[in-house]
């Protein structure tokens, strides 16, 4: 019985591997350059290529020279090189040969509880570094953890670390990265250098989104690019993610300021002052109906907050008196949207606020 299942099995693969074969044949090309994100794509593969963050860049070459490194924590925003930067390091460090056995990257995605600080990074920590790099440069003789994303860590976890960051000093180097450094317990950050990532600025993101232009031969307008540098906020992981978005939905068309805002959920400037109007008209049922269309058009209401932050702040329209009642509201929405309010009620309670500041002047 085993061996006539067995027979016909063996007879029809034959077929489907010399298809499959045909078939790896004739899209070799293909093959060769597998699709890969374009964050991935142009992440810095040196330290001489991280943008902006000159100190980190300074301090890291002068260490790469001697061939020795501090324990190190970087903390600042996220999509600011602080990943890329220490990984650029380690690739400088050890070669692309020896770079898997001397670096092990833990991310919040993995689990790192207290556990897995005692079994798997103090195993990899005691581990002796030896071996020569292939190209005869000279290799230092420790390894390299990474903990990205180390201020979700347990306080438990952080403690179990802080001895074994000590006891295995001469074969191991930590990098531990962060959003909030507040989030890091004392002991640790006082074994670390510190270093701040900054948000990039301005000029730098467009340079480099000009270069991933040119390079994936992008049409955009200069318009486009200034907005998609205001929208990322300093984040260029987020504007190069949304610049790809934006390749892909136009096609090889020219990429415009209202794609970019189609793409990033933004909502249009026009919406905002429409709903402000409606406010300052005083009449309910109006600001009822424009909150129900907002919330229909798929417009998120934490998004509609920050936005409306920035154009009653940069106003010149309202006084002091109304500014600051509108934006203390604002925090207040904002704090009850993150704790899962109903998002109608919230941007209703807030419109509603905004209509008694602008109508009590008139």
């Amino acid at each position: 019985m085993q061996a006539f299942l067995k027979g016909p099995a063996s007879i029809s693969t034959k077929p489907v591997a010399a298809k499959e074969k045909s078939a790896g044949g004739s899209s070799g090309e293909g093959k060769r350059t597998k699709p890969i994100p374009w964050v991935e794509k142009y992440r810095p593969k040196n330290v001489d290529e991280v943008a902006f963050q000159d100190e980190v860049v300074a301090v890291l070459k002068k260490s790469l020279e001697g061939a020795d490194l501090p324990n190190l924590l970087f903390y600042g925003p996220p999509g600011t090189g602080k990943t890329s930067t220490i990984l650029a390091a380690a690739r400088e460090l050890f070669g692309p040969d020896l770079f898997r056995q001397r670096v092990l990257e833990l991310n919040a995605s993995d689990e790192r509880g207290i556990q897995v600080i005692r079994e798997k990074v103090k195993a990899f920590a005691q581990l002796t570094a030896s071996g020569s790099r292939s190209d005869g440069k000279m290799c230092p003789p420790f390894k390299i953890v990474i903990l990205d994303e180390a201020d979700s860590m347990t306080s438990a976890a952080q403690a179990a670390l802080r001895r074994t960051m000590e006891k295995e000093s001469k074969t191991t180097r930590f990098c531990l990265i962060c959003n909030y450094i507040s989030r890091i317990i004392e002991p640790l950050t006082s074994r670390c250098s510190k270093f701040r990532f900054k948000p990039l600025s301005d000029s730098i993101q467009q340079q480099r989104l000009l270069d991933v232009s040119e390079k994936e031969h992008v049409k955009i307008s200069n318009e486009a690019v200034s907005y998609l540098v205001k929208v990322s906020e300093g984040d260029l992981r987020k504007a190069i993610t949304f610049l790809q978005s934006a390749t892909r939905l136009m096609g090889g068309k020219e990429i415009t300021e209202k794609i970019i805002t189609e793409i990033a959920g933004v909502i249009p400037k026009e919406t905002i002052d429409e709903l402000l109007l409606g406010c300052q008209s005083g009449s309910f049922e109006k600001l009822e109906a424009l909150a129900k269309n907002l919330i229909n058009e798929g417009f998120a209401v934490a998004q509609l907050v920050n936005q409306l932050h920035d154009t009653i702040v940069e106003s010149e329209d309202y006084s002091d008196k109304q500014k600051s009642a509108i934006v203390e509201k604002l925090a207040e929405v904002d704090k009850c949207l993150a704790d899962g309010a109903d998002e109608f009620l919230q941007l209703m309670s807030l419109c509603a606020l905004v209509m008694q500041q602008l109508t009590q002047n008139t």
